[in-house]
Order: C-alpha cells, then sequence, then structure tokens
C-alpha cells in the first residue's frame, strides 16, 4: 500500500459514458478502476454523474432510475473492500431530507463512505439542472486515508459561490472536480481560466476532470488537467481521447504538488472542430444502435464534407451515398459526387427523381392550374429526394444523415420533409463559410481517430464552385441571400453576440436594409428550426436546446 501521508496517487477516468445505461457505466467504471490499480492508483476519480451519463435531464425524475443508480453505486462501493484504489463516482442520488442531488459518492473499504452534493446548479445555455436536482449545502472535504479532499462538483467552480474558498477554509487540501462541460469552440482557454482563478484565490492545487464522448446535440472532449498552487500545468489529457491517467501526488512542505507526468498537445481549433463533429455523428449512430448510414450526395459542399465526417466516424463500409439527379442538376455536379464518393471509397449509387417528381406535378396540376411555377414546385424536388432517402432508410435500416449548415438553417433556406429530412446534422451548427475552411483544411490533415481516407477526401472543384440548390435553371445561393462571408457575419452577430441591427450595421457597414432581411429571415424560420434533427454543438450559441425563441414572435429590431 502506497504511504499516502506523503504520497497519493489519484487516477483520473476521461471516459465516455452512455446516459440510461447504468450497467454498461458501471462495467466502464470497474474496468477503469481495474486499470487504475494496475497503475498502483490509491484513489479513482470520475467525471460528473458518470454512473448515470451526463445529462441525464428528465430520467433523474423515475423513481425506478434514481433507485437503479443508487444500487450500482452500492455495488461499486462493494468493491473497494480489496484494498485496492477508493473512487470518487458521480451519482444522482436522493437524500432522505434534501431531495434528489447532482452528487459525488466516495467510496472505499466496502461502502460508501461519503457524498456530497453540487452546490451551484446551471440554468443557462444547455443546462436545466435547477429543474430537476436541489442544491446542496456549502460542502466540507472528505477525509480520504489520511488527505482532506475538497470535491466542488463541475458548476461550483465556474461562477463565484466561493465554493472552493469554503473548502479550503475548512481544511481541504486537493481539489478535485468532475465536470460534464461540453465542447464548443476554444473551450478548453475558458477551462483554463477558470481553473487558475480558483486555484489563485483558494490557494490549493486543483485537478480538473472532463467526461468524454457524444450526447445528442453535446460532445464532451476531456481535455482533463490539473493545475498546481503555483499555476503550472503538470498534467494535460487529450481531447476526444479516453483515458485512465495515473497522477502523483507529493506532500511538500507548503502543500500538495503534482509530479509532472502526460503532458499532451491539445489540437487547434480546426481539428477540434472536426473531431467534435465527427465524434458527435459517431456516438450518436452507435449508441442509438445504428448500423449504417445513407445520405444525398448532391456534388455540393454541405453533402460532400457531411460524407467525409461519416466516413471518418464509421469507416466507409457503414456509409452508402445516393446522387439523386433531376432535369436542374449539371454534369458538373454528377462528376464532383462521384469523384467524392470515389475519393471516399462508399457505395455510391444513382437514383433519379423525375418520374416521382413528375408525378407528384401530375397529382397536383388541377389544382395549380392557372398558378405560376415556383418555389412550390422546386421544394417538390428536395421533398421527393427526402422521401427515396426515407424509405431506404426504412428498407435498410440505416440512418438519414442530414446536411444543412448553421447558415442555410438561419434563415430558412431548407426545405421542411425535403433536404431537412434525417436522424442528425453533424454540420448544423457550423456556418458556411466555416464548412468550406473545415473542408479544405481536412484535405490537407488527417485527423487521430479518424477512420476515413488521407489526402483529398472533398474534390477541389466542389469547394471552389459558386454554391447552388440546383432546383431552377442557372440558380446560384446569391441570387437571394447576400455573400456568405456577409450573411456569416450578420447571424453571428443577430445569433451569437444578439447584437442590435445598429450595432452590426456600426461594427461591419453593412446596409440596414439587407441586415434588416436577414433578421426578419432569421426569425420567421424558428418554426423549421424546431422540427430539425439534432445536430453537434460547435459555437457559444447553438439551435436548439441553447437558444429558445418563441415561433410566435412579431418583434423585430426596428
Amino acid at each position: 500500500m502506497t504511504d499516502t501521508k506523503d504520497t497519493l496517487r489519484i487516477a483520473l477516468a476521461q471516459l465516455n459514458p452512455t446516459v440510461g445505461d447504468i450497467k454498461g457505466n458501471l462495467e466502464l467504471a470497474r474496468k477503469a478502476r481495474a486499470d487504475a490499480a494496475k497503475q498502483k492508483a490509491d484513489l479513482v476519480v470520475f467525471t460528473e454523474l458518470f454512473l448515470s451519463g451526463y445529462s441525464p435531464d428528465d430520467l433523474v425524475l423515475k423513481p425506478a432510475f434514481i433507485e437503479a443508480c443508487r444500487e450500482a453505486a452500492e455495488e461499486l462501493a462493494t468493491d473497494t473492500k480489496d484494498g485496492g484504489p477508493g473512487v470518487v463516482m458521480g451519482v444522482p442520488w436522493r437524500d432522505a431530507k434534501s431531495g434528489l442531488h447532482n452528487a459525488v459518492a466516495v467510496m472505499d473499504g466496502g461502502k460508501i463512505t461519503a457524498t456530497r452534493y453540487k452546490v451551484d446548479l446551471p440554468n443557462y445555455g444547455v443546462f436545466d439542472e435547477k429543474r430537476v436536482f436541489q442544491a446542496g449545502p456549502m460542502p466540507g472535504p472528505v477525509n480520504f486515508r489520511g488527505v482532506r479532499l475538497g470535491i466542488p462538483i463541475c458548476e461550483d467552480i465556474w461562477n463565484d459561490m466561493d465554493v472552493c474558498e469554503t473548502l479550503a477554509e475548512s481544511g481541504a487540501e486537493i481539489l478535485i472536480s468532475p465536470n460534464g462541460s461540453p465542447y464548443y469552440r476554444n473551450k478548453m482557454d475558458v477551462r483554463l481560466q477558470v481553473v487558475v482563478k480558483q486555484v489563485v484565490e483558494s490557494g490549493l492545487p486543483l485537478i480538473y476532470l472532463n467526461q468524454m464522448g457524444g450526447q445528442d446535440e453535446l460532445v464532451f472532449d476531456g481535455g482533463s488537467f490539473v493545475v498546481n498552487a503555483d499555476k503550472t500545468l503538470p498534467i494535460q489529457m487529450n481531447q476526444f481521447e479516453d483515458s485512465v491517467t495515473l497522477t502523483t501526488w507529493k506532500r511538500k512542505g507548503d502543500g500538495w504538488e503534482c509530479e509532472t507526468g502526460v503532458r499532451s498537445k491539445l489540437p487547434d481549433a480546426q481539428e477540434a472542430d472536426w473531431r467534435a463533429c465527427v465524434m458527435g455523428l459517431r456516438d450518436y449512430v452507435n449508441k442509438n444502435g445504428f448500423k449504417n448510414v445513407v445520405l444525398g450526395l448532391s456534388g455540393g459542399i454541405d453533402s460532400a464534407i457531411v460524407a467525409a465526417m461519416s466516413v471518418d466516424a464509421l469507416g466507409e463500409e457503414r456509409v452508402r451515398c445516393v446522387m439523386l439527379p433531376y432535369r436542374y442538376t449539371s454534369d458538373e455536379s454528377l462528376k464532383d459526387a462521384a469523384d467524392c464518393a470515389e475519393a471516399l471509397g462508399v457505395r455510391y449509387e444513382i437514383v433519379p427523381i423525375s418520374e416521382p417528381v413528375e408525378g407528384f406535378q401530375s397529382a397536383l396540376s388541377s389544382l395549380f392550374e392557372g398558378t405560376e411555377s415556383g418555389v412550390t414546385e422546386e421544394n417538390l424536388q428536395s421533398r421527393t429526394r427526402g422521401v427515396i432517402l426515407m424509405a431506404i432508410s426504412n428498407k435498410f435500416g440505416s440512418m438519414v444523415v442530414t446536411t444543412g449548415n448553421k447558415s442555410e438553417m438561419s434563415v430558412g433556406y431548407a426545405t421542411l420533409y425535403g433536404d431537412m429530412n434525417g436522424g442528425f446534422n453533424p454540420i448544423k451548427d457550423l456556418y458556411k463559410m466555416e464548412v468550406y475552411d473545415l473542408s479544405a483544411w481536412r484535405n490537407e490533415h488527417m485527423p487521430p481517430d479518424c477512420l476515413g481516407p488521407s489526402g483529398e477526401v472533398i474534390p477541389r472543384n466542389i469547394i471552389d464552385k459558386a454554391p447552388t440548390a440546383e432546383l431552377r435553371e442557372g440558380q446560384t445561393d446569391q441570387d437571394s441571400l447576400p455573400p456568405y462571408p456577409v450573411l456569416d457575419a450578420i447571424l453571428e452577430g443577430l445569433v451569437e453576440d444578439e447584437l442590435s441591427i445598429d450595432d452590426i450595421v456600426e461594427k461591419h457597414g453593412f446596409e440596414r436594409a439587407t441586415v434588416e432581411r436577414m433578421e426578419h429571415l432569421l426569425y420567421i424560420a424558428e418554426y423549421k428550426r424546431r422540427q430539425a434533427a439534432p445536430g453537434v454543438k460547435i459555437t457559444r450559441r447553438s439551435f436548439g436546446r441553447e437558444r429558445r425563441y418563441p415561433i410566435t414572435n412579431r418583434w423585430r429590431d426596428r
């Protein structure tokens, strides 16, 4: 047994639990504990609500679910009577007096020796914990084999609740913070700033342990780390990778210090965005039990990048691409789609849609008699494609991956029951220019843990040509929208920063009428976004559970 008076070995379990799979998560925890034992760890720490998976949302309102989590925790605690590593485990916990809590259970010697409850329940962005949990009291430290550990849970270190200072004042020697912190671009910088602030204010070293894996629209990217009391960074675990990493702590004259260990090089912003999209898609497909996916490959940039992400996530053998041409589909698009499919090595088929489109037109001819052809007829093409892709999904059990970007979803340039059909959208939170940039980046880089080929996977012509839906002769996106660099800048102001029209005009010098029109399109497309497939959160303000605007809404900024 390690002499914990002067040395403490803490294993950090940065793993990928599945919400609701209590038995599977328990088995994952047992394997991690066995791994930690081989590394001669004294303690293994798991992330926030690990046994239930994070975030369980309203599952925790079911008494049977909470009871199953408690039974799993008690079962794991029994394992610790073997004298091996103790455990800090995140678990939803019902206290007989104070109600239901987001909690950690400390396990050692065959039993649960302590529980601690989250104090600061987040109620913003993607979080809604005040809806289901009770806030805990200010926690005191936990005595683990002679070392006093403070365990602030996630949000307890993110705001000014003084949880860490309270723990320091009550005798804590090391702070351990289990987190369920979802990814957005450059989030690692934000986390480090948060932790350094708490280290400075408490005077204590802090372990920041973060969850891994995709859960619906959220991706948890790991990236766990340690900051010593002197603000040095002795441990930096990687993003987007499972790991049980040992940290070794020594008692010095002025407190505990973590020795230098793993120092992973973190991915840059584009690699991180790509890997987040891939991980979100992979886990959504695998955790929901789909064997493979299908998507429409049009020869355009959006479907090409989604095809590449699908192959990177699942491998070429699990991806099926279908070209669905009509009279407006150009020879260039046919060639680009075929070249993309060949580069990715996917199964590729062509299903012409002339007969079903003309069948719909014939069926509606008497109703539409005397009207001009326009958007309705264009949408018939898109909806026909959607019907065919869903038929393939139903027949073969393949999940349809949808391909609309955030720029299109913002202004409603997507067809309900057409190109919006699908189970998941990995680029839902990427603006159009980000789609172009990431496509060019992927052609030059082979990201870790991706299953696709290296080299040019998205033909250069797809990146270079003007974007078009090809729903009428000679159509381009810029017929009815400002250039995408302008559109994206306006949308970022409206969506990410909640800027006024005056602010956007002053900041960029755009025509006021253009900004007003884009704001109007943004608001009237809310009903479409409510019916859109879930997709990976990449930006600070994603559509879906994070940005909640009313569908019926007459307010405009004038």
